[in-house]
């Protein structure tokens, strides 16, 4: 079979997804399959009918040790917390650092750190607080590559550490600490305090001194600034701390804790331990598909999990001694997690006649859901018949827990009786975004985020140009039922921005029900959804159960989601409009000339923009060092190129994406977190960009004060009105490193529909 057979011929983009991520060195199909699948025919069927893959990481890396690469199986792990001292703070660095070095992502909690003000026995007096040092790590994420990208990152802080409103209110400044995501731990007895409107104690003892910190917030007001940072940046996640303590295998094993969670929150972790991922592709097990005689083949299903968690155990065992530090490999030894979940729920429900979120919907997921959970048990347990228990199994105590009581059947029960289980931690729900786009389908539980997508080419003249793309399972349908239009399917095709969160937090809730881990979601709503929308979300996601939410606002301050509104005053390319390929518009003296003063990561940088008067659009652009600027020649190539493409006919907007696509720069980084300086961005190129993105504003913004006249190098100079945080426009937007396409927010991640590049896996 060749990789085109496999995902399609017509699947041109999953086929570069492959080939640009997960074959190695020229291999083909049946070459990747061997090699991924570990000689496993079974799970290799498995993969030849698309009803499963591993995660990235094993799909990359399997096998290549072989070849003396360093690599993980793994695709994140939670780094020990670090204690109260310097020694141990800089400890934690150099771990994210190995282990992001491997190609691990990683997850830290900040909670045992003291608060600010704290006193300590040095030259500073008091401590500059546990928040200061969330930019160390931020760092580290940033200056270890990863083949082409960099390290992910996952903080969290307790809801009951006097640091905590610092905490929140952090990434309201979108310079600081922009390579993590941030999570608040919450307790219960906060939520019941904010319920009843009730103060909440934020405390800490630091062990060295004694020393007790404590203050009293109203709980309703800090529940409030969550809610309204989140609104509006994204950020922080919550982790409801106690579901994900008491509904697991271990919740009754009194020496196991987690120390925190993964990038993504669908991995709950204790200190070293690691998330070792495959998904089954839920689409693949409908029979009879779009007919009134569509069901789902729980059998098969089943037969599947088995394999998988037999193939998941395979990959850990051959990943024992691959994994960045020594603690690590003695964690998953102990514990043996792994973490099998789903993709294509969406599609499946599509497939079914079943509307997501609606009562049958939930129904079926249930029973799904139960069948998933109770399988891997069992499978887990006739692993322990084979090669014996995981180290630190107690049956009994495992037994007693009241997830595993909810998830097993009579059967299942008797062989954990019998033989324990192989492993501690079983099923998750994780990002899928490259693996979902390279075959098609939704990814996680999400619902589809978009019947279509639009995308954009521009004419001669600045006129945008939309065309639609339809989702495939859209496709699909409207192609086997001879559809002409999206506005003629079925009221089941619904999508995220359409659905009431409820429903989406209903759907996230019974699949929490059956997962002994946690589950890596978003719940996308739309610009209008008002901050008290956004309590009451957070507050049903507590009492449905989730273990971690978190939502994601079209049009708030933390840029990446895909505008799919009708777009107004379009029309159809005609020929002859437009540049002709290798055509080169010739610049006059008649331009209008700005320029902008930047401080980069090695000095001083000089931006001119020369623009057309009439139109206001960019033609040339120079660029000059000052006198410890950085490298002239690299200047001049860069200007080179951006005017010769703003001569060639790309508009402002995809210059200034590619420019932001150019990644971290190391001194760059270190002289904003060192001197607090630098432009805005993370190198030269993107701070270019966004000098280039501001004068052609200013530009646009003085041609419409002027009324359109011609003489726009006379128009006064005008101040820029901040846009009310509730607009969202196409410059708010980020974009695909790869492909330079708009990116999705969901399952936790930055996700590419163009190209299916994901930040996280």
């Amino acid at each position: 079979m060749t990789v085109e057979r496999w995902l399609g011929e017509e699947n041109q983009l999953g086929t570069d997804i492959w080939t640009r991520k997960y074959c190695n060195n020229g291999e083909d199909f049946e070459q990747w399959l061997h090699r991924v699948s570990g000689g496993n025919e079974s799970i290799a069927e498995y993969i030849r009918q698309k009803k499963f893959l591993f995660g990235g990481r094993i799909l990359s890396n399997r096998g290549l040790d072989q070849q003396g690469r360093k690599v993980t199986y793994s695709n994140c792990y939670v780094i020990d917390p670090p204690e109260d001292n310097i020694e141990s703070i800089f400890d934690c660095a150099k771990k994210l650092a190995r282990t992001y070095s491997y190609g691990g992502g990683c997850g830290v909690d900040i909670s045992r750190l003291s608060p600010r003000g704290a006193r300590i026995n040095n030259a500073a007096k008091e401590t500059s607080g546990a928040v200061s040092f969330m930019e160390l790590y931020s760092l580290v994420t940033a200056l270890i590559g990863q083949n082409g990208r960099r390290g992910a990152l996952m903080i969290s802080i307790d809801c009951s550490h006097p640091d905590v409103e610092e905490f929140i209110d952090l990434k309201t400044d979108l310079e600081k600490v922009t390579k993590a995501n941030i999570s608040v731990r919450i307790h219960g007895d906060f939520m019941e305090a904010v319920k009843n409107d009730e103060d909440y104690r934020l405390h800490y003892t630091r062990e060295v001194t004694g020393e007790v910190i404590e203050k009293t917030v109203n709980a309703r007001e800090l529940f409030r600034r969550i809610a309204e940072t989140n609104w509006d940046y994204a950020e922080p996640g919550a982790l409801f701390w106690d579901r994900i303590e008491n509904w697991n295998l271990l919740s009754n094993t009194e020496e196991f804790s987690y120390a925190g969670v993964n990038p993504c929150a669908e991995e709950p972790l204790p200190a070293g331990g690691s998330c070792l991922l495959g998904s089954i592709n839920l689409s693949e097990f409908v029979k009879n598909a779009f007919t009134d005689h569509a069901e789902f083949e729980f059998e098969e299903f089943k037969r599947c999990v088995e394999v998988s968690v037999r193939a998941l155990n395979e990959v850990l065992e051959e990943g024992l001694p691959l994994h960045p530090l020594k603690e690590q490999s003695d964690s998953v030894e102990e514990w043996r997690q792994i973490g099998l979940g789903i993709m294509g729920l969406a599609d499946c429900l599509i497939k079914l006649g079943l509307t997501y979120g609606e009562e049958d919907a939930v129904s079926m997921c249930d029973d799904i859901g139960f069948a998933m959970a109770d399988s891997a048990i069992a499978a887990s347990a006739r692993l322990a018949k084979e090669s014996g228990p995981f180290a630190k199994c107690n049956i009994d105590e495992i037994m007693s827990t009241p997830y595993f009581e909810a998830n097993t059947s009579k059967k299942t029960k008797e062989l954990v009786r019998r033989y324990g289980l192989r492993n501690s931690q079983l099923l998750t729900i994780a990002p899928t975004g490259t693996l979902s786009t390279m075959l098609g389908i939704s990814g996680g539980i999400e619902p589809v985020y978009a019947n279509y997508y639009e995308r954009k080419t521009e004419s001669l003249h600045g006129t945008d140009v939309y065309y639609k793309v339809y989702t495939k399972i859209v496709e699909n349908y409207m192609r086997q039922h001879g559809l002409k239009n999206d506005s003629e399917l079925p009221d089941y095709f619904v999508t995220a921005m359409t659905l009431e969160y409820r429903q989406r937090i209903d759907m996230q809730s019974v699949w929490q029900t059956h997962i002994d881990a946690s589950i890596s979601s978003t719940v996308n709503v739309p610009n209008r959804f008002t901050v008290e929308e956004t309590e009451g979300l957070y507050m049903y996601a507590y009492e449905k159960g989730l273990k971690g939410i978190t939502i994601f606002r079209d049009g708030c301050r933390r840029i990446g989601i895909l505008n799919t509104g009708e777009k107004k005053d379009t029309k159809k390319l005609s020929a002859g409009e437009g540049l002709k390929r290798g055509e080169i518009l010739l610049v006059t003296d008649d331009v209008v000339g700005k320029k902008r003063k930047l401080t980069t990561g090695c000095g001083s940088l000089h931006c001119i923009a020369l623009f057309e008067p009439h139109t206001g659009e960019l033609l040339e652009t120079y660029l000059s060092k000052g006198s410890t600027g950085g490298c002239n020649n690299f200047m001049v190539g860069l200007s080179r190129m951006i005017s010769i493409s703003a001569r060639g006919g790309i508009g402002i907007e995809t210059i200034v994406d590619q420019l932001n696509s150019s990644g971290s720069c190391p001194s760059y980084t270190a002289r904003r977190v060192s001197r607090k300086d630098t432009s805005k961005g993370a190198c030269c190129p993107m701070a270019v960009g966004n000098a280039l993105m501001d004068m052609y504003n200013e530009m646009q913004s003085e041609l419409k004060e002027a009324g359109g006249a011609t003489n726009v190098k006379k128009a006064r100079k005008t101040e820029k009105t901040p846009k009310p945080k509730a607009v969202s426009t196409e410059t708010d937007k980020m974009y695909c490193p790869e492909c330079g396409e708009p990116m999705v927010f969901e399952e936790g991640c930055n996700i590419c529909k163009c190209c299916g590049w994901s930040k996280c896996h």
